[in-house]
């Protein structure tokens, strides 16, 4: 009954706040916008990064795949924003990681060696693994079961159309204005930190329909999750780390190049997006699961193959298309998930996402030097044991969503 209560008055005061405050004055704004500063500050450094460390610090395969590891660091240790969350709420958890994402980004350009550019993604890492990580959450906690799929594939299409912007300005920056690097980063950092600014001032506190767990959970009613998330982590490595480097190292793809490609990514998930989580809501998790995999298993033996810069590009673009799917490993989770487990549940599971990011981009970086192509099958391989884990999934037996 007490717990009912809670319930019953968190109700209550979010049907408070939608009548006091603007319309616009919403969950699903705050992550809208959220999205936005995460989206501009992380796909300006992405997309700049492949080619700034080659130019200005000289990195080889070797170099990048320590950075990339270094990386995931603080995602491998994103359980630990349970112990922060007992100082924070995870609204204001959110506010403070964009502002750590920004900051790291927009002093990466001042920084061009080695160990300045393993520091500055050090930083910028942190943000972003735990703003992820309770973007997750809060996302899982605010919609409904049934409104989630499409929610979040509007957010993904947000998301696009912020990225799409970016890669316009780095587009116009370096073709038109001659930009440098340094300057690049300062403008992308420094415009993201002021909007979080902007979100914190607008937007009110949102109450939590249910109080989350501050303690590490793990159920075994979760293995399937957890291995399907800890297979997503070790085959989004390969893309993320590799398949740009590819690009850049072997076809000599310029920034602008680069950014062009990212675009094409971009404008394709802006339209694509919220369709796609339309049709998850329609078919299924498991049969959006399986087309996906399937798809990778094919993506990643092309790369392994390719010897024509436009078929590189063209894989690179239907590689992007299919984690607009991921979706569907979310709302999975959020159908067998107790609400209580969510925050918890998400912080463990992007570590368990990130063990074998810590140990792929190094390890995969000496492998990269012996045969590029070795990296891109273990990438299939990835794929094909996520595809036959991916059969187990099951919701139709779990209780009408809410």
């Amino acid at each position: 009954m007490k717990e009912l209560s809670k319930a019953t008055q968190a109700t209550a005061r979010t049907t408070l706040v939608t009548e006091q405050g603007k319309s616009w004055q919403s969950p699903f704004v705050f992550l809208a916008i959220a999205s936005i500063v995460m989206s501009v500050t992380f796909a300006g450094w992405m997309a700049m990064l492949n080619n700034f460390v080659i130019e200005q610090a000289a990195f080889t395969g070797a170099e990048i795949g320590i950075l990339q590891s270094l990386r995931e660091i603080p995602g491998f240790l994103a359980f630990t924003a349970i112990f922060v969350l007992l100082v924070f709420t995870e609204q204001v958890f959110a506010l403070i990681s964009l502002c750590l994402l920004s900051i790291g980004v927009a002093i990466t350009g001042l920084f061009p060696s080695i160990y300045g550019l393993y520091a500055t993604t050090v930083l910028m890492s942190i943000g972003f693994h735990y703003y992820e990580t309770i973007n997750t959450s809060l996302s899982l906690q605010w919609f409904k079961k049934a409104e989630a799929p499409v929610k979040l594939g509007q957010l993904m299409s947000i998301k696009s159309a912020a990225s799409l912007i970016c890669y316009g300005l780095i587009w116009l920056g370096f073709s038109v204005f001659s930009a440098s690097y340094q300057v690049m980063y300062i403008f992308f950092g420094l415009s993201g930190l002021l909007l979080t600014i902007c979100l914190a001032v607008a937007m009110p506190k949102f109450p939590m329909e249910h109080v989350q767990h501050k303690k590490i959970i793990l159920r075994k009613r979760y293995s399937l999750y957890y291995l399907l998330t800890f297979l997503a982590g070790a085959r989004r490595q390969i893309f993320v780390v590799f398949a740009g480097f590819l690009m850049v190292e072997k076809f000599g793809y310029s920034v602008q190049e680069i950014t062009l490609l990212y675009m094409i990514n971009h404008l394709i998930n802006f339209f694509l997006a919220p369709k796609i989580g339309a049709w998850i809501a329609k078919v299924g998790e498991r049969k959006a699961l399986t087309l996906e995999y399937l798809g990778l298993i094919t993506v990643f033996i092309g790369y392994a193959l390719v010897e024509s810069a436009d078929v590189a590009a063209v894989l690179y673009v239907i590689d992007h298309l299919f984690f607009a799917m991921a979706i569907a490993l979310k709302t999975y989770f959020q159908k067998i998930a107790d609400p209580k487990d969510i925050a918890a549940t998400a912080g463990v599971s992007f570590s368990i996402n990130h063990i074998a990011a810590v140990v792929i981009p190094a390890t995969f970086g000496l492998i990269w030097l012996y045969d590029h192509s070795l990296v891109f099958y273990a990438g299939a391989f990835f794929a094909l044991l996520s595809l036959a884990a991916s059969q187990f999934v099951n919701t139709a037996k779990l209780a009408p969503s809410s």
